[in-house]
C-alpha cells in the first residue's frame, strides 16, 4: 500500500505541475488549466505549475475584501471556497496522504536513513493558527495605503512556495537575484529547517504549520471517504497505533482530524478487520476476510 501510495502521489505532482518546457521557454505557463484548484499544496507561481493553491487564492480573495467593498463590489469567493469545501467533504486530509506535491517531498526526505524523532502533540495546533491567523485575520485586518493586505503565509511562511517557485524564478530570470534580499535569504532558511526536520521526524510541515491540512482535517469526520471502525473486532492491541505515522491512537479517534489516511493501520497492522475504508457509505474491505471455520454439527444419540 505504501509504494502504491507513492506512485499516486507522483502522479498528483505531475498533474498539478504538468508544464515542463519552462526551462526551455523561460515563461510561466498561464494556459487554461491554471483555473483549476490544486487538492494539495502546491504553488501557483511555480513555473510548471497548472493549477492554483487553494490556500494563495483564498489569502488573494481575502486581503482585496476592504477595497472591494470601499468600490461597492462584493466578491463572495464561492468558487475557491466551493472548491476547498468540496475536496474537503469528500476527501478530507486523504489528500494530504495521496495528493500533495509537498507531502510527497516530506516523505521522501524521511526515507533518507537517520535517527529518527516523533513530533510533540502540542505542535498540532500551530497550523490552525496558521490557518486562522497568517491566512484569513491578517490579510484581513493589516493594511497598506492602498487598503489591501498581504498574502502573510506565502510570503512570510511557505516552504513549498520557495522550494516551487522562489528557487526556479531566481534560476530562470537572473536579474532578480541582485534583489533577492533578507527576507528571501529567511525564506531558505525556513526552508532548510523544514528539510531537515523532514529527515528526523514524518511529515512536520504537514502536522504543525499548514494551513490547508488544518482547513481538510476540519472534514476528516464528515467526509464522504473516511476510516471505519468495528469496535466488536478491536482487541485495542495498539498494532494500529504503532504503525501511525502521525501518532494517533486509531481505536480512540479513528477519524482524527490529523488522520492523513495513509491506510497503514488498516493494511498493514491490524490483523482483525476492525479498521476498513468507508467510501459514501459502502465498506471496502482492506485485507481478505479471515477464513470460516466449519460448524461440525453433533450427530444425535
Amino acid at each position: 500500500m505504501e509504494r502504491l501510495r507513492t506512485w499516486i502521489q507522483a502522479l498528483w505532482f505531475f498533474l498539478s505541475n504538468g508544464y515542463w518546457a519552462f526551462p526551455i521557454s523561460g515563461t510561466f505557463y498561464q494556459g487554461p488549466l491554471k483555473v483549476l484548484c490544486s487538492p494539495g499544496l502546491n504553488c501557483y507561481s511555480c513555473p510548471a505549475a497548472t493549477t492554483f493553491c487553494p490556500i494563495g487564492s483564498l489569502q488573494q480573495l481575502l486581503l482585496g475584501v476592504r477595497l472591494s467593498l470601499q468600490a461597492g463590489q462584493v466578491y463572495l469567493g464561492s468558487y475557491v471556497l466551493g472548491c476547498m469545501g468540496m475536496l474537503g467533504s469528500v476527501f478530507g486530509r486523504l489528500i494530504c496522504g495521496w495528493a500533495c506535491p509537498f507531502g510527497l517531498f516530506q516523505d521522501l526526505l524521511h526515507r533518507i536513513p537517520s535517527p529518527k524523532y516523533s513530533v510533540p502533540q502540542p505542535l498540532a495546533w500551530g497550523k490552525h493558527l496558521v490557518l486562522l491567523l497568517m491566512v484569513v485575520v491578517l490579510p484581513l485586518t493589516v493594511l497598506d495605503d492602498f487598503n489591501l493586505g498581504k498574502p502573510w503565509f506565502c510570503a512570510f511562511l511557505c516552504p513549498a512556495g520557495t522550494l516551487e517557485a522562489g528557487i526556479p524564478m531566481l534560476l530562470l530570470m537572473p536579474d532578480l537575484r541582485p534583489v533577492a534580499g533578507l527576507l528571501y535569504l529567511y525564506k531558505l532558511t525556513l526552508l532548510a529547517l523544514v528539510v531537515f526536520w523532514s529527515i528526523a521526524s514524518f511529515r512536520p510541515f504537514c502536522r504543525t504549520l499548514c494551513p490547508l491540512g488544518a482547513f481538510y482535517g476540519l472534514f476528516n469526520r464528515i467526509s464522504l471517504i473516511r476510516l471505519k471502525f468495528n469496535a466488536d473486532n478491536c482487541t485495542k492491541c495498539g498494532a494500529c497505533h504503532r504503525v501511525c505515522p502521525v501518532g494517533i491512537r486509531v481505536f480512540e479517534s479513528p477519524n482524527s482530524g490529523e488522520c492523513i489516511r495513509c491506510l497503514r493501520c488498516s493494511t498493514e497492522a491490524c490483523q482483525f478487520d476492525a479498521l476498513s475504508l468507508e467510501i459514501a457509505g459502502h465498506v471496502l474491505r482492506m485485507r481478505p476476510a479471515p477464513p470460516v471455520e466449519p460448524v461440525q454439527h453433533m450427530g444425535r444419540s
